[in-house]
């Protein structure tokens, strides 16, 4: 006989999830196996409500069916069990054909009976599988002048590192090894924590085999079996010429150890490149500020400006431009990053008033501009 949820939590079908959530909590509240006066056949009969009223697909189907899994909805084998029920009467000899009470707390111990039953069958238990070291991660500053000619950089990176001792392996491989007691082989563990809502079961890796279900019968000492220990590692970073800022270069293996010999995971360095006094990036480009004097633009004298090699170069300011446009010198920005070639260099003019003219500048100003 199905069990009625909604009349085990005191509400009504047409009760809404709040009001669902709202019952289960004061009534758990009060039947609470840890408090005065709790009863715990009443407190998993609670959960076991909440847990199908709790899920839209399950209330669904628990309506519908009268089971929240309708293994039977079409007149299959379970047609009409409900939860609480077995839905394995019908196969002889399994569980010994009575029925029995599945609560969702009760599932953990249902994955160690159906783990038992197929070991029985040859099967082995499932093995945790190793994987490679964790990636890492840090942060580079370089100038502008080594972001164009590129730099090497030695930097000291603090992680797991391969046991030097046993190679990473944990142990000594000639000594052989030996089924893990604390797991009984199976490489994991399972926990049970008792909380506010009820008994719940956590699989675990075991601390003592590291998921190996076996331990080396001479176990290293250096890494106490680990195969890997804490320690620095110095890599080489080499930043190739245009490194953009905020670029992420790949340094392959070297990054964490593995566990037990895997391979070791990779280092990811984030280029940050500093501000420049004298120039401004803008992609491959660079921006430089150049204040000019409205007599050396009228007597046509040659500007000066520094470049990004360190060097100077002097050019003349074009008949007839626009001085509130940037003047573009090819080939002396950046260079492109992985290829060939150059950016360009764009001076930006700032002109700065004269001084005070006297009237023999004037008259001179003035007859120069009768002759345009």
């Amino acid at each position: 006989m199905n069990r009625d949820y909604y009349q085990i939590l005191g509400v009504t079908k047409s009760a809404s999830d709040d009001e669902i959530k709202k019952a289960y909590r004061k009534l758990a509240h009060k039947y609470h196996p840890d408090k005065s006066g709790g009863d715990e056949g009443k407190f998993k009969e609670l959960n076991e409500a909440y847990q199908v009223l709790s899920d839209k697909s399950k209330r669904s189907n628990y309506d519908r069916f009268g089971a929240a899994e309708p293994f039977g909805a079409h007149g299959g084998p379970g047609a009409g069990w409900g939860v609480g029920q077995n839905p394995f009467g019908g196969f002889g000899g399994f569980a010994g054909g009575q029925g029995f009470d599945f609560s969702f707390q009760d599932a953990g111990d249902m994955s160690e009976m159906f783990e038992s039953f197929f070991e029985e069958m040859g099967v082995k238990p499932r093995r945790r599988t190793y994987e490679r070291g964790s990636d890492l991660e840090l942060l580079q500053e370089v100038t502008l002048e080594e972001a164009f000619r590129g730099a090497a950089r030695s930097v000291k990176v603090r992680t797991s590192l391969t046991c030097g001792e046993c190679k990473g392996k944990g142990g000594d491989q000639s000594a052989g090894s030996k089924t893990c007691d604390a797991c009984a082989g199976k490489g994991e563990i399972r926990e049970k924590r008792q909380t506010f809502f009820g008994s719940f079961s956590q699989v675990k890796p075991c601390g003592q085999c590291r998921g190996s279900g076996t331990i080396s019968n001479k176990v290293c000492k250096n890494c106490k079996g680990g195969g890997r220990i804490e320690g620095e590692r110095t890599i080489q970073v080499d930043i190739l010429p245009g490194v953009q800022d905020n670029q992420i270069i790949k340094v392959k293996g070297a990054g964490e150890a593995g566990e037990l010999g895997t391979p070791t995971g990779d280092l990811y360095v984030r280029i940050r490149i500093m501000p420049n006094s004298v120039f401004e990036r803008k992609g491959d480009d660079l921006i430089v500020r150049k204040e000019i004097k409205i007599m050396d633009l009228l007597l046509g004298k040659k500007i000066e400006v520094s470049t990004i090699s360190g060097g100077k170069m002097d050019f003349e300011i074009p008949a007839n431009f626009n001085l509130k446009e940037d003047l573009r010198i090819g080939g002396e920005g950046m260079p492109h990053f992985g290829s060939f070639g150059r950016g360009d260099l764009l001076v930006n003019f700032i002109v700065k008033a004269p001084r005070k003219l006297d009237s023999k500048a004037k008259k001179l100003l003035e007859e120069l501009g009768e002759g345009e």
